[in-house]
């Protein structure tokens, strides 16, 4: 079929979608809604057989769902109608919820009903069941949908209306830690929960912590703890409440943060062991990398190459790997261009200590996506494991043209040759790990869900450790790098990917300045990149 996503943004659930549809023989192409009369207009040079939105903030143009079958992924269950509906599941405590994916009609979310798909809720943020459960339900519905005969309509429905600031607010005299994380966690993303001359992100319970109820009491790797009537919260990130006002780790927001007293340890990164096997944990929020968490995750994982283990497996988080260097603190610095060029070579000496480890055998184990050089900080490692379903996006150039370093020139196409290399970065397109597989970008894929998926990396991992032939593979490896190294060092790789990068740091052109500028500031794009709107090309493929 020839299909048309429509889209407010290029967002996981739709690079998941572009993806999936395109692997199944679909002729997929998006258009991104800047305006009625360009979607009026995207539709007659597509042509589609089928429009499907799978995120949109706006009401779809009449002229477009009564001439051509148009079908809307909503994030809620059967019956389930209104703009928030994530945020109401969260908020309210649901157990399970939904997606549904229904026929676009005059009334919102109250078209026939072609699939639906339910799962049980998880204590989490919405960005995080997003682009987990919702995602993998929204992907199966839509293919249920593809095989529908004919819908069918329900009779009961429930109206969420956009949820106001006065009820995610926190009443910090009377909410308890429970209400308090519900109250972040659905507001996660978008909005963001309205405190005073602030907005709260990212919040998490803080264990063993406590004190006068609202009272800000601790501080540790970048997040503050307050305190609520049973305990305390962490709050991850925060944003002034002035226009344009960026999110920012917490204590880089709050005034006198510095003089909160430091809690022990991290939550950001953390190492663990068993039978030969030590997991370098490293959730970072949104994937984000930043110069500092860089420099103390290089450390970590020197420190790991000293146990008396065999495989070290980087483990990335749940819900992303690594994004690569952090945009949010570098747009935040005095200098973003010296901030971007610390953050760099920070990136840089991590992803050397994984190449050059002559201890350990490396395993990079994907549980969530990655972007930038945070694929390419993967391919760093001896064995590249993904769960089914991460999205890679192993390209630069939609930052600005960033020209990109982590070593990419020498680790991508070592992996899946020059030709199939320059094709990858140029394209600027989403990644599957079926087609990473066959590039031999991935080594192998499994699990539908997280937990599963690290249940197996376990199981793969202690087979290598434990394996009789785990010294002659260190061997192996070792001379395929010493032969690698005389061949071409890395050190030269390094010099010229920085050579170009401090073009788009320093030069003249302020590409990446910009495109970062506005990816900061969520600034929505006035027009569909043509590799993405293969419907706008003279020629389309």
């Amino acid at each position: 079929m020839k299909i048309l996503l429509l889209a407010h943004s290029f967002n996981s659930l739709t690079q998941r979608l572009w993806v999936e549809l395109g692997r199944a023989g679909h002729d997929v192409s998006l258009e991104l809604d800047v305006n009625d009369a360009v979607t009026i207009e995207a539709v007659e040079l597509a042509k589609p057989d089928l429009i499907i939105a799978p995120f949109l903030k706006r009401a779809i143009p009449e002229q477009v769902w009564k001439t051509t079958k148009t079908l809307v992924v909503h994030p809620g269950p059967e019956g389930d109608r209104g703009p928030a509906a994530l945020d109401w599941a969260i908020l309210t405590g649901a157990e399970s919820w939904g997606v549904t994916v229904l026929q676009a009609e005059a009334e919102m979310d109250g078209g026939p009903i072609w699939a639906s798909r339910t799962f049980p809720m998880r204590s989490a943020t919405k960005s995080s069941l997003y682009r987990n459960e919702v995602t993998e339900a929204a992907v199966q519905a839509v293919f249920e949908a593809l095989e529908t005969p004919a819908p069918r309509r329900v009779e009961n429905h429930v109206w969420r209306p956009a949820m106001g600031q006065d009820v995610r607010a926190i009443d910090w005299t009377a909410d308890d830690t429970a209400t308090v994380l519900r109250k972040l966690r659905a507001s996660d993303g978008s909005p963001g929960v309205r405190d005073g001359d602030y907005f709260l992100f990212d919040g998490h319970a803080a264990d063993g912590l406590d004190g006068q109820p609202g009272q800000w009491i601790g501080r540790q790797d970048g997040r503050l703890a307050r305190a609520t009537t049973d305990g305390a919260v962490w709050i991850g990130r925060m944003r002034t409440a002035e226009k344009g006002s960026l999110k920012l780790p917490a204590d880089q927001v709050l005034p006198d943060a510095d003089a909160l007293p430091v809690v022990p340890g991290h939550h950001d990164i953390w190492y663990d062991e068993k039978h030969g096997v030590g997991y370098l944990h490293f959730p970072f929020h949104n994937g984000a990398m930043s110069t500092e968490q860089c420099i103390r995750l290089k450390d970590a994982f020197v420190a790991a190459t000293k146990r008396p283990t065999k495989v070290i497996c980087l483990m990335g988080g749940p819900d992303f790997w690594s994004n690569g260097i952090h945009l949010s603190t570098i747009e935040a610095a005095a200098s973003p261009a010296d901030e971007s060029w610390r953050n760099i070579n920070a990136m840089n000496d991590l992803c050397e200590a994984v190449i050059t480890c002559s201890s350990h055998l490396t395993v990079a184990a994907m549980a969530g996506n990655a972007g930038a050089g945070g694929v390419f900080m993967a391919l760093a490692a001896d064995m590249v494991l993904a769960r089914e379903g991460v999205i890679l996006n192993p390209h630069y150039k939609g930052m600005g043209n960033l020209y990109g370093s982590e070593y990419w020139t020498y680790l991508l196409p070592k992996r899946c040759g020059a030709d199939n290399a320059a094709r990858v970065v140029q394209a600027r397109l989403p990644m599957g790990t079926a087609e990473a597989l066959e590039l031999g970008l991935i080594d192998g894929a499994f699990g539908t869900s997280v937990p599963q998926f690290r249940a197996l990396v376990v199981a793969e991992a202690e087979k290598l450790a434990t394996a009789p032939d785990v010294e002659a593979k260190l061997t192996a490896k070792n001379l395929a790098r010493l032969a690698d190294e005389a061949e071409k060092p890395l050190s030269a790789y390094r010099a010229e990917e920085l050579a170009r990068m401090k073009l788009n740091f320093y030069g003249f052109d302020p590409s990446y300045h910009v495109a970062r500028w506005n990816f900061i500031r969520r600034v929505a794009k006035s027009r569909t990149p043509l590799y993405l709107a293969r419907h706008r090309r003279k020629t389309p493929y």
